[in-house]
């Protein structure tokens, strides 16, 4: 007998066994692993049994059921870098989990330990008064980041640094992670830069957004930065590193705005020749051979991640095309040790979170090492599949469906999922939770690559400033009529759902499409374009608010013209908000001003908000209530029996 919880379903779910809320909310335990130069050891980030805290563990590869040692971080704390310096010594870069949509958020703290967990040291950040040296760099106070290392290891790195007090600086440093001294090596008056080190252990260049939020290059000749020529840099250009003779370099790069390429040429922009490229997408993934690092294949931004040779003949492409035949998923190499004798290699896909593999590339012995999220059963996934469709004015843009396991037929309920950003953000092909829990929900989910989404050069992320409400917006309600049109949606049972810039939108498409929706949902978002100006982080620095100005305007009335929050009387559907009571992305402000214009206007609403949660919720328990919380929702306006009066 079902029971009633099941009756609600869509079909499709109650078809298969119920994937339990529980394994869409767990995090994993292991992630980011780091091969030890020597081979010998692995570093992960371990989150605890209580899942607020994470501690940087080290293992032997020989034997992975318990670490050789720990070193526990404060709550909410965890790595964002984990780099060796040497076989016996680490260089890790400090982060904060503020939230379960937002990536960990760097502090700009550098720390260094042996890999058991002695000789622990503070190179950088703003606790000045810890570390060897802390007595004699009492003002020593500011953000520091990994900017490369020397090959092969010898217990040093780079370090870009941007000191408080001097924001218009970037520096760059030679850093001794055992002696915690260092040596200066580059710096430039532009706030906010990377730096490219090269084999010389010089700073051949600097790059990045300006405070004007402008991307600029600069090369140094002699002693001295010179900003590269429009021509040399085109639309992107992104140094690498430099090859292998150290006579040139490898880059991103276009001419003209459209998808980047992989280039090798001079340092001046010379004599360029393209490795890898696509008409319609960026260059995502680099795969590269062991020292010295050359790029041996690509992998495409957007679609299905079939890898690209170089030159299909190298050893090193060969052993990445056999394992690529025998396991099922996308093969990606993650770390080769010094002498190439060893391999960290990762295999994951659309409906498998991944696992992280060794091979002994001698005798090609393979060791699973962990899974990241052993616990889901890729089995029981959903297919997820990259398509194109043609918005309305004539652009071509990418949408991924999933597919609902066991789903037969046409005409599905659907969930439109938009992701956040929305600037250079994109959804690719592989595994997602929320798109998998609706899927075993019995949905059909629909994500578009929107204009302004990452993955396909700097025109069209472009296209997507000052059109937050607008084009970017029609390309989402473009793609549902796209779905409709192809059978694959209901269009009597369409939701939509997101989270971030995702949660502005889901209400913003309600406002331009009256009728085609039948709920909203939004988690986290952002309600009032205005309000970004006055609370929330973005606005904290002044490269953040010329952000700011760029991609959204400062014309009150377009402000309020695109604002849901300014618009709750233009939506006909019922609407879920769902926030973090701390979050500083999209503050609580944000929701309250959508849940008090919607009162004003008499608009039906329901409500979650969690004290002590950021952006998008962390709690595990949380997480499960959210999810529930979701699934009733859908359930109630596009489940089963459910259609437009």
């Amino acid at each position: 007998m079902l029971s009633a919880a099941c009756l609600l379903l869509p079909a499709a779910a109650v078809a298969a066994d119920l994937v339990p809320v529980e394994d869409f909310a767990r995090h994993a335990q292991l992630s980011m692993p780091r091969l030890s130069p020597d081979g010998r050891h692995l570093a992960v980030n371990m989150k605890d049994a209580n899942g607020d805290s994470h501690a940087l563990a080290v293992y032997d590869v020989a034997d992975m059921s318990r670490p050789v040692s720990l070193l526990r971080l404060p709550k909410y704390e965890l790595a964002v870098g984990i780099t060796w310096v040497s076989n016996t010594r680490l260089v890790v870069e400090k982060g904060k989990q503020f939230g379960s949509i937002d990536k960990p958020l760097a502090t700009g703290e550098v720390i260094a330990t042996d890999f058991d967990g002695r000789n622990q040291d503070y190179l950088y950040g703003f606790e000045s008064k810890f570390g060897s040296r802390a007595g004699t760099r009492g003002t020593d106070r500011g953000s520091g980041f990994l900017a490369g290392l020397p090959t092969p290891t010898n217990g040093r790195f780079y370090m870009t640094t941007y000191g408080w007090g001097s924001e218009d600086y970037s520096t760059v440093y030679d850093v001794d992670a055992s002696k915690n001294t260092r040596r200066l090596i580059g710096q430039i008056k532009v706030g906010g830069l990377s730096f490219m080190v090269a084999a010389d252990g010089k700073a051949h260049y600097a790059y990045g957004r300006n405070d004007n939020w402008d991307y600029v290059v600069y090369h140094q000749q002699a002693g001295g930065w010179t900003p590269m020529a429009a021509a040399r840099i085109g639309s992107s250009f992104t140094p690498i590193d430099s090859t292998p003779d150290g006579q040139r370099v490898y880059a991103r790069y276009n001419a003209g705005g459209g998808p980047t390429a992989l280039v090798e040429q001079d340092e001046d922009g010379g004599n360029r020749k393209v490795l890898a490229s696509d008409g319609f997408s960026s260059i995502g993934d680099i795969e590269w051979t062991a020292l010295p690092r050359q790029p041996f294949a690509t992998v495409p931004a957007t679609g299905l991640p079939q890898a690209s040779y170089i030159d299909a003949n190298t050893p090193t492409a060969k052993l990445h095309r056999a394992l690529s035949q025998k396991f099922a998923g996308h093969v990606q190499f993650v770390d080769f040790s010094e002498d190439g004798g060893k391999l960290l290699f990762w295999v994951g896909s659309d409906r498998d979170p991944g696992t992280y593999y060794l091979i002994d590339t001698h005798n090609y012995k393979v060791s699973k090492l962990f899974a990241a999220e052993p616990w889901i059963d890729p089995a029981k996934m959903a297919e997820r599949r990259p398509l194109r469709f043609k918005a309305s004015d004539g652009m071509e843009l990418e949408a991924i469906l999933t597919i609902p396991p066991g789903a037969a037929g046409t005409k599905l309920p659907m969930v439109l999922l938009p992701h956040g950003g929305p600037i250079g953000v994109q959804d690719t092909w592989y595994y997602d939770d929320d798109a998998q829990f609706l899927a075993s929900r019995g949905y059909l989910v629909l994500q578009v690559n929107y204009r302004g989404s990452g993955g396909r050069g700097e025109h069209f992320k472009e296209a997507g400033y000052l059109k937050w409400g607008t084009r970017i917006q029609q390309d989402l309600i473009d793609g549902v009529k796209w779905a409709i049109t192809e059978n694959h949606a209901d269009p009597k049972r369409i939701c939509v759902y997101g989270g971030s810039f995702g949660g502005y939108s889901a209400l913003m498409t309600t406002i331009r499409a009256p009728g085609l929706f039948k709920c909203a949902v939004g988690y986290a978002g952002v309600y009032d374009l205005k309000m970004m100006y006055n609370k929330g982080d973005v606005r904290e620095s002044k490269s953040g608010r010329s952000y700011l100005t760029t991609v959204i305007g400062k014309d009150d009335a377009d402000l309020d013209a695109n604002s849901p929050a300014r618009l709750a009387g233009k939506i006909d559907v019922p609407v879920l908000l769902i926030h973090g009571e701390d979050d500083q992305r999209a503050p609580f402000a944000q929701a309250k001003a959508m849940r008090a214009a919607l009162d004003a206007a008499h608009k039906p609403y329901e409500w979650l908000s969690k004290p002590g949660e950021g952006h998008g919720f962390y709690s595990e328990k949380n997480n499960i209530e959210f999810y529930n919380r979701l699934q009733s929702f859908l359930t109630k306006h596009i489940g089963p029996g459910v259609s437009a009066p």
